[in-house]
């Protein structure tokens, strides 16, 4: 974290200045977001990083959530929560998904034996790990984010949409009407996002429905604090059993706690589970029927629900037509739904509002055209439709009743094959404008493109502090360019690293140079690191390239951490598959995904990718500002 950049500031530095209008409710704004699960804070809390778009909250329950259905959390999203600046917190409270254990009924068809015991997440899959945490825990790192950025943001809770209608208004052609204890009360907007559940209003206004079909399987899903003796209770489990059903076991955090997800009979045709008046009392004779030969006695059931398993997904997630660029967008469970075992729902519907904020917020900021917005549903409805498959086949090797041990090790190879998905690290966006080809791939092997950029190990140059590089990319809406030396640059005039800062610097090509001729940070749109091969000790930081040594600010400070140094403990270019002797500039979108790898001397081709996202005349907001 970087703080005293424009005077010393006494107290927490997570904590930035209000703007001036910090803390306004107007009721003409650019962003509408309508829900406060994990989709919609996670947008609120991007867009919170930008004080000049004007953006509320709306949710129709009348406070924060205490306590949360969701639980799962993947590698990918504490990445993403890494850019928000509190991964920490989550780590610390979180269960910490090590393992996990397969059971199925012995050699002579009865009682339980531990088929196997594996990693739950493979080797240098991320530097993050997976956990459990309560959904509830993390509305409220979000919603501190929200609190302390300069925008201010809070929810206005006790507002249930009634209404989203379109209007003739060129600046804010959207208004929302809520019911609230005050009465009604209209919202008008530039942009409206959806984030309001599997019943969404906002969805049913763009005409949109959920596609699919619900596999009459009945579940149950309970929060216990129990006595068992069944040995694998504090690990990751799947039990089948022999005729008694199936059971996911998930360790919740604090030590005691216990969710258990709880195969129930199938539903008869145009049956729904709330025809089967499910009570807690059911699922824990469930539960012990399936754990037997092994005891659970129940003390305390803190949360319980059933539901049916269903994957559905709309064909669109926002409004555009094809003369016109999108106003209105869901996300989350309002354009995707799937079971909850395979641990994705919360995960993909943050991923969801990752991918759309830095979006509205380059086109609101005027850094793009507005057609920028389309890639939204053109990116996720695909990762949507590949998440339906997925949970199709995991919900239904889970609910197999096996013959034989042959036919009952297929889910247990099938959580091993997808143990990537699970972790949220598998998505791969398709060539786009804002995605390039995979040409040059071959000089980053292990930076995919189109993938989410995996971090590594490295040391920074001014301090010799050892971190990861990935920790870099905040959520602030900026592209960043990581230039990887070549084996002999060490940053002086005439090497790699030089001539890309040249040009950067001084080409009208270059948005960088946009940024620098408009009086902005050199690194206001596009944040530029280099990382070396030698070692930090090895490397003279004076000699190194001013546009790697920024002067920022009111006092035009230098920002020392865009320099870093492999570490020679772990290779960042043995890791990555970086060509040592050519190195690579890899472009990073702002949702840390990788757009693009090209040769240290292909900057004018970089210049030419991010002409589109990077337009170089910045346009009005919706109210005139910049």
């Amino acid at each position: 974290m970087q703080y005293h950049l424009n005077g010393f500031r006494p107290g927490d530095p997570s904590v930035a200045e209000p703007d001036p209008r910090a803390g306004m409710r107007p009721d003409k704004v650019d962003v509408l977001i309508i829900g406060c699960g994990p989709a919609g804070l996670t947008l609120a809390a991007q867009l919170a990083q930008f004080p000049q778009i004007t953006t509320r909250s709306a949710e129709r329950k009348s406070g924060p959530l205490l306590m949360g259905q969701a639980d799962g959390v993947a590698c990918r999203s504490i990445e993403m929560f890494q850019a928000f600046g509190f991964a920490e917190k989550v780590i610390k409270e979180g269960y910490h998904v090590n393992e996990v254990t397969f059971w199925r009924p012995g050699a002579d068809g009865t009682g339980l034996t531990r088929a196997d015991r594996i990693r739950d997440v493979e080797e240098d899959l991320s530097e993050m790990p997976h956990v459990i945490l309560s959904q509830a825990r993390l509305h409220d790192f979000y919603l501190e984010v929200m609190r302390h950025a300069s925008a201010r943001i809070e929810p206005d809770y006790a507002h249930d949409l009634m209404e989203v209608t379109r209007t003739t208004d060129p600046e804010h052609p959207i208004t929302a009407t809520f019911d609230t204890p005050d009465g009604q009360r209209q919202i008008k907007a530039r942009y409206i996002v959806g984030c309001d559940g599997a019943r969404s209003g906002v969805r049913r206004a763009i005409g949109q429905t959920l596609k699919g079909a619900a596999a009459r399987q009945l579940w149950g899903v309970m929060d216990l604090l129990g006595v068992t003796d069944f040995p694998d209770i504090r690990l990751k489990t799947a039990i089948q059993s022999a005729d008694a059903g199936s059971i996911l076991i998930i360790p919740r955090e604090g030590g005691y706690m216990v969710r258990m997800y709880i195969e129930l009979d199938a539903l008869e045709e145009g049956e729904r589970a709330a025809d089967r008046n499910v009570t807690s009392d059911m699922l824990i004779a469930k539960a012990q029927a399936i754990l037997a030969p092994y005891d659970l006695e129940v003390k305390e059931v803190a949360w319980w629900s059933a539901y049916e398993i269903g994957q559905r997904v709309c064909d669109q997630f926002d409004d555009a037509s094809e003369t016109q660029d999108p106003h209105i967008f869901i996300a989350g469970d309002a354009c995707h739904t799937h079971s909850p075992k395979a641990g994705q729902g919360m995960n993909v519907s943050m991923a969801d509002a990752f991918n759309l904020g830095w979006k509205l917020a380059a086109v609101l900021r005027g850094q793009a055209e507005a057609s920028l917005l389309r890639t939204y549903s053109e990116e996720r409805q695909a990762k949507a439709k590949e998440l339906v498959d997925f949970d199709r086949d995991m919900a239904r090797l889970f609910s197999a009743k096996p013959k034989d041990e042959a036919e009952a090790a297929l889910f247990q190879a099938y959580f091993k094959k997808h143990g990537r998905y699970t972790a949220g690290v598998e998505t791969r966006y398709d060539a786009s404008a804002i995605t390039g080809d995979t040409t040059q791939q071959a000089l980053a092997q292990g930076l995919q493109v189109g993938t989410r950029f995996h971090s590594a190990p490295v040391i920074r140059l001014s301090d010799a502090r050892e971190m990861q590089l990935g920790h870099t990319l905040r959520a602030d809406g900026r592209w960043r360019l990581i230039a990887f030396a070549g084996a002999q640059d060490t940053g002086a005039p005439g090497g790699g690293i030089s001539e890309t800062c040249t040009f950067l610097a001084q080409d009208p090509a270059s948005p960088v140079a946009h940024s620098i001729a408009r009086g902005e940070a050199p690194d206001s749109a596009v944040d530029l690191r280099a990382v070396f091969q030698h070692g930090h000790r090895a490397l003279d930081l004076s000699a190194m390239p001013a546009l790697l040594l920024p002067q920022k600010g009111v006092h035009g400070l230098i920002d020392y951490e865009k320099i870093f140094c492999a570490d020679s403990r772990h290779d960042i270019y043995d890791l990555r598959g970086i060509d040592r002797a050519k190195g690579a500039l890899v472009v990073v979108r702002p949702d840390q995904f990788v757009a693009g790898v090209f040769a240290l001397g292909d900057v004018e081709e970089v210049a030419k990718f991010l002409a589109y996202p990077l337009q170089s005349e910045p346009l009005q907001g919706a109210d005139g500002r910049i």
